[in-house]
């Protein structure tokens, strides 16, 4: 592993997320990792740590050979993918030779606007993100693989992602990294420079940018998502970070940041709190005790 090229904890933080990646796929028996590329600097940084995991060492980040058999990228683009992204994949897939394909959504996305013209174009872009997933989970099953995740924290704490589309995965090893993080560790990564400074999308429609949804960019949200995370962590009275999106409601409260914008503030909190929902498993009804001695007793 070189030398990190801006803070030595992003040589750490590869080491460490290359062997997390590496010790899921052999629990969980994968015999491939499979990684959806979208031509943004997320699925970029989480193809290129699956590659450097599947090397078995993480000392040459310019070796690629091992990994050839044991990772698909897949590129999945609807008719509103924006052109760059496809520039950028081509980039990013060339560079580091990765194990590609490219597999069009166009004809699903036609349909669902046909059958569902009063659609918005947001509706249509989960609609296309769930897509994308069915078919990432379908590679997934013919070739004995495990999809990987590129959600990172500030988008999983902001709900800024598609339940069931681009926020499914059976492992992320970027979860706990805020966005203005991810572009740290790109450059470390030297993923394509193209990649790292355009602005962030989900590409869900043309012209989309998270930073003008949002109404504030990255770094300003990060800075209050880190204070909320620190402030969920002493409601919580853990010793170390703990589990990253799970935050403490008491940790939700307008009080703690009064050192941040108010509309900022507003804004984050709402967002974290209304999209709780996407961060967690359904909910099952579990029955009394009595009650569920009772059906076991009953079944047939």
């Amino acid at each position: 592993m070189p030398k990190s090229a801006t803070n030595p904890i992003y040589g750490t933080y590869i080491k460490h997320a290359t062997k997390f990646i590496a010790k899921q796929m052999q629990e969980k028996q994968a015999q491939r990792l499979i990684v959806g590329l979208s031509g943004g600097v997320d699925s970029a940084v989480v193809a290129r740590l699956c590659q450097i995991a599947l090397q078995g060492s993480a000392k040459d980040l310019k070796s690629t050979n091992n990994a050839k058999d044991r990772l698909l990228c897949v590129f999945l683009p609807s008719s509103k993918t924006d052109k760059s992204s496809f520039v950028d994949v081509k980039a990013l897939v060339e560079k580091f030779s990765l194990p590609f394909i490219q597999h069009p959504i166009a004809k699903y996305d036609s349909l669902f606007s046909t059958q569902f013209a009063d659609s918005s174009a947001l509706e249509a872009g989960n609609f296309c993100a769930r897509v994308r997933m069915a078919l990432l989970y379908h590679y997934s099953s013919m070739h004995k693989g495990i999809v990987v995740g590129t959600s990172n924290q500030s988008e999983l704490l902001l709900g800024y992602g598609t339940i069931f589309g681009d926020l499914a995965c059976a492992i992320n090893p970027i979860g706990a990294l805020f966005k203005t993080q991810i572009f740290t560790l790109a450059r470390d990564l030297q993923i394509p420079e193209s990649i790292i400074t355009k602005p962030p999308s989900a590409d869900l429609y043309p012209n989309q940018s998270d930073e003008s949804e949002l109404g504030f960019s990255y770094a300003s949200i990060d800075s209050l998502l880190i204070a909320i995370v620190k402030k969920s962590a002493k409601y919580q009275g853990a010793k170390h970070q703990p589990t990253p999106c799970l935050i403490h409601p008491k940790a939700l409260h307008k009080k703690h940041y009064k050192n941040f914008d108010e509309k900022l503030v507003s804004m984050v909190l709402s967002r974290i709190a209304r999209n709780q929902f996407k961060r967690e498993m359904p909910t099952i009804f579990l029955p009394k005790p009595k009650l569920l001695r009772d059906l076991c007793a009953h079944t047939y």
